[in-house]
């Protein structure tokens, strides 16, 4: 019995030899089971989906002509904001550092957060992001110094809501943008008035000019009217 054995395996391995040059055949690999994503996997995926779904819309934006222009990092605060006096600018730049805890050139939610809550003015989680949102020009959820300055400029310029948290930023920090280093923030209110002055001059000019044309027509419906009557009259 066992010889019949080994002669059945001496079989095999000679068949081997012939076929395969002496390698008896490969074992299958099992099938490896595909991963399954975890529901804690799938935040991240989520994340990456929204950014590229971000990234498409820009280009799609800038193809149509429609996205909104990325400043460069280059900033030139005097330049930009020439309303503003150098010290009240050195005062601004003073007073976005203190609260730049990350010391990397912005103020983020939770820097704004605790800003709002030193000036006597905390917000909702909401209320900070609408704030930021407000002057944010490269959608990076933060303020750069130019979007900080942007809030006083907006500010002096009358755009920004009495009830708004950005209003409240700018009345309540310890530089008055109305009276403190302001050499061009006098000069841009009185420009703002001496324009609206303007403006209102020029309406009126425009109404004076349109009551005159209303006036001189109605005289020549008048005097056609006048002379109809007085045709009719000699026809008859």
């Amino acid at each position: 019995m066992a010889s019949e054995e080994l002669a059945s395996k001496l079989q095999r391995r000679l068949q081997w030899e012939e076929v395969d040059g002496g390698l008896p055949p490969a074992p299958r690999a099992a099938p490896v089971p595909e991963p399954q994503l975890q529901p804690s996997a799938w935040a991240p995926t989520a994340r990456a989906d929204a950014e590229l779904s971000a990234q498409l819309n820009r280009r799609l934006d800038i193809n149509e002509g429609a996205a909104r222009p990325r400043r460069c990092k280059v900033f030139h605060p005097y330049s930009e904001f020439p309303e503003f006096s150098r010290r009240l600018i050195k005062d601004l730049e003073s007073m976005f550092k203190l609260y730049d805890a990350g010391r990397d050139g912005f103020i983020d939610l939770m820097e704004l957060k605790l800003m709002m809550e030193k000036l006597g003015a905390p917000q909702t989680h909401l209320g900070l992001k609408s704030m930021i949102k407000e002057v944010d020009e490269d959608f990076d959820g933060k303020l750069s110094f130019r979007e900080f300055l942007l809030i006083f400029h907006k500010a002096a310029a009358g755009e920004l809501q009495e009830d708004s948290g950005l209003m409240a930023l700018a009345k309540l920090s310890e530089i008055d943008v109305a009276l403190e280093g302001v050499k061009g923030a006098k000069d841009f209110f009185e420009a703002k008035v001496q324009a609206l002055n303007c403006a209102s001059k020029f309406e009126a000019e425009l109404k004076a000019e349109q009551d005159e044309r209303k006036q001189a027509e109605e005289k020549r419906r008048l005097r056609q009217a006048a002379f109809r009557e007085l045709k009719a009259a000699f026809s008859t």
